[in-house]
């Protein structure tokens, strides 16, 4: 290949990453990835060696990424007080690292001789589907823009993620376009005779999914409870001031106060003090609020421990006996330093606070409050399914609670949003959202958004929900069945053929 031409693959590539992102949501034309991870199919098919398409493949990335969470730069800049210079030059090198899974992808799917139908349609998509598991887990893991959420709720393929999970929609998701590769390529049609079984299997998944969006996985466990999911819109370059702190505790209080909800959530740190240091009569007030409704009020608030350790907390108060939820899952440089002997310095140097957070335990139960067993999870905790399954099938409903007001005015809570509408489709559960500044929603179990509440608005959200009991096989399975498909797939392309047929 020569080298302008090379060049113009590159761009095309790049150009192809960022058109993804407009498959994730607020855009959600899902079937848009379907055809760009076709077309980059298509440039590795074209590459001329495994080294050319893992290039192509890390310009993919770049575009991707770039396009899809160059919000962290709002983060490190406007917020962590990170000079402009260097937090590009964070950003593009945390994007360049994430670009590094297509890139593998891409080297591998030219690395062996393997027929068209199963190097596009079984290999690449088991491989691409590994890796973004992988990415979902290396270094704690960062499964932001997965491909399988932009399937997530509209597509058929999101049908099966009640019972594959996440990774299962991205497996058919790259299979389809690894299809369509393969009979761009191919041309099946001129030799129809021994390749229909391709199509007709494609054509059988997504009809599949239609039908598998219309089971019912999980039940009502009664009537519904009426519930109110608080939006302060405390401004993030306020939240943490001293002389801010009687303002936002006077806030959240009218805003428990206007709800007559037996359950009541606020978002993530909410209360910017540790629990200890709140006030008694201000807890008593939300309490006994509570209490007048036969209800509870969740409370987003950070805890200090007499040994000194501290947690992003959900505390509890009101009819029931208070109970703690400390977050597990916890968010590398935001709430705790990685390589701290290399990078304590620099991180140190942000205006982050709270850096350096202890882990809750994995094995946290539900909380039992207004008559149901609510399962907590904490900012991104929810892009982790199978840690959200470790609460099921015992709990009746999901809440998240967040703040992304770190993110400023860009297209990160919509994309947060869209990854708890994967969470209720998975379990079968309502997912209630909580945040400082948006997205406050309620998703139902076919992650549909019931209601939801604009943003960066001052917002009490009341919507009554059912609380949801039995199990979907994703909460059986966890991510067991797509990961033990994906090593299937690999597998049968280097099986034996007969007559040279793939």
């Amino acid at each position: 290949m020569t080298a302008p031409r090379r060049s113009t693959q590159w761009v095309i590539a790049a150009a192809l990453g960022a058109l993804t992102v407009t498959g994730y949501a607020p855009f959600g034309l899902f079937p848009l990835p379907l055809f760009s991870f076709a077309l980059l199919f298509l440039l590795w098919q074209q590459a001329t060696s495994a080294r050319e398409a893992a290039l192509l493949g890390f310009a993919f990335g770049l575009g991707w990424f770039g396009a899809g969470v160059s919000w962290v730069y709002i983060s490190l800049n406007v917020f962590g007080a990170m000079p402009a210079p260097l937090a590009a030059a964070v950003t593009l090198l945390f994007c360049a690292y994430l670009a590094l899974h297509p890139a593998a992808a891409g080297y591998l799917g030219r690395r062996f001789v393997l027929p068209p139908a199963l190097r596009w349609i079984l290999f690449v998509p088991a491989m691409f589907t590994l890796l973004e598991w992988l990415r979902g887990w290396l270094w704690t893991g960062f499964p932001w823009l997965n491909p399988g959420y932009t399937q997530a709720p509209l597509s058929p393929l999101a049908g099966y993620a009640p019972v594959l999970g996440l990774h299962g929609v991205t497996l058919l998701l790259f299979a389809s376009a690894g299809a369509l590769c393969w009979a761009w390529t191919a041309k099946p049609w001129r030799q129809w005779r021994g390749t229909w079984p391709w199509p007709a299997a494609l054509l059988a998944v997504w009809l599949g999914g239609v039908v598998l969006k219309t089971v019912a996985w999980t039940e009502p466990t009664g009537s519904k409870v009426p519930v109110s999911l608080l939006q302060g819109n405390i401004a993030q370059d306020l939240k943490w001031r001293e002389d801010h702190l009687r303002d936002t505790l006077l806030r959240y209080l009218d805003l428990v106060r206007g709800s007559d909800s037996r359950l009541v959530i606020l978002p993530e740190t909410a209360l910017p003090l540790f629990l200890r240091d709140v006030p008694p009569d201000y807890l008593e007030a939300l309490a006994g609020h509570a209490r007048r409704h036969r209800g509870d009020v969740l409370i987003g608030v950070p805890e200090r421990l007499p040994n000194g350790d501290y947690y992003n907390s959900v505390v509890s108060v009101g009819s029931s006996p208070q109970q703690v939820y400390r977050k597990n899952h916890l968010v590398p440089f935001g709430e705790f330093i990685p390589l701290r002997p290399l990078l304590g310095e620099l991180v140190s140097r942000l205006a982050i606070p709270l850096q350096d957070f202890a882990r809750g335990a994995p094995d946290q139960q539900p909380l039992a409050v207004a008559g149901e067993r609510v399962a907590v999870n904490i900012c991104y905790e929810d892009a982790f399914g199978e840690e959200i399954i470790r609460q099921l099938p015992q709990a009746t409903l999901l809440v998240n609670v967040s703040n992304v007001a770190w993110f400023g005015r860009s297209i990160a809570p919509q994309q947060h949003l869209q990854i708890a509408q994967m969470r209720a489709l998975e379990t079968g559960r309502y997912m209630l959202r909580a945040t400082n500044t948006g997205m406050t929603a309620v998703i139902n179990p076919r992650g549909r958004v019931e209601a939801a509440a604009p943003e960066f608005t001052q917002t009490v959200l009341t919507h009554a929900v059912a609380g949801m009991q039995g199990a979907t096989p994703f909460v059986r399975w966890g991510n067991r069945a797509a990961l033990g498909l994906c090593l299937i797939a690999a597998a049968m392309a280097f099986l034996p053929r007969r007559n040279g047929r793939p």
